[in-house]
């Protein structure tokens, strides 16, 4: 008679492909961050045309990001080179379009500043604390980002006259929620590289 663990088959775990669906979508917002870019400065925000052409493609690039973590939880294609490659896609799309609405006076440079700075730190705070833990997505973070989405769309778009002082309250809200969740990343990151007792 043989042992259970002869009679029992090892179960066998493959391997998640490095080119898949979650990667390609990763892939494409990257692809799209300079197209982005281009479209922005051929407009220079004052070409009603090319400025809802930017603003559409700053809304797909920022939609790929809610699919490709989807569909990378969801079927488990989650990969190494995805974990690295996601957040540098989300920063190069933002950063890119934060930097360009100040380089045409639409949004104050301390702003954008302010943002990258925190975007930056966050993603340094990560790669600091990941031999201990995770700092993962809070439910501030994803609003965060939300508002952030929601406001550089709303300046790249020709709003009339009437909406666009709406553009700087959401902003302004963007701002608040950037940097308050930020405290909260930090003080994450301190918990999780404290000393165990």
């Amino acid at each position: 008679m043989t042992g259970a663990t002869e009679s029992t088959p090892a179960r066998v775990v493959g391997r998640v492909p490095l080119l898949n669906a979650a990667n390609a979508l990763t892939a494409l917002r990257l692809v799209l961050v300079p197209v982005f870019g281009a479209t922005v400065v051929v407009s220079a925000m004052t070409h009603a045309g090319w400025r809802m052409a930017a603003c559409l493609i700053f809304a797909v690039a920022s939609a790929t990001d809610l699919v490709d973590g989807w569909i990378a939880r969801r079927f488990g294609l989650v990969t190494s080179v995805g974990k690295v490659a996601d957040p540098i896609a989300d920063k190069a799309l933002t950063g890119a379009a934060l930097v360009l609405l100040s380089w045409y006076d639409r949004l104050p440079w301390w702003v954008t500043a302010a943002i990258l700075v925190r975007e930056l730190g966050i993603t340094g705070l990560r790669f600091w604390v990941i031999r201990h833990g995770v700092i993962a997505a809070s439910r501030g973070g994803k609003i965060k980002t939300a508002l952030q989405i929601l406001a550089i769309a709303w300046y790249l778009w020709p709003m009339p006259p009437t909406l666009a002082p709406i553009g700087p309250w959401i902003m302004g809200a963007a701002v608040v929620v950037t940097v308050v969740t930020g405290f909260d990343y930090v003080a994450q990151a301190l918990r999780l590289r404290r000393p165990k007792p």
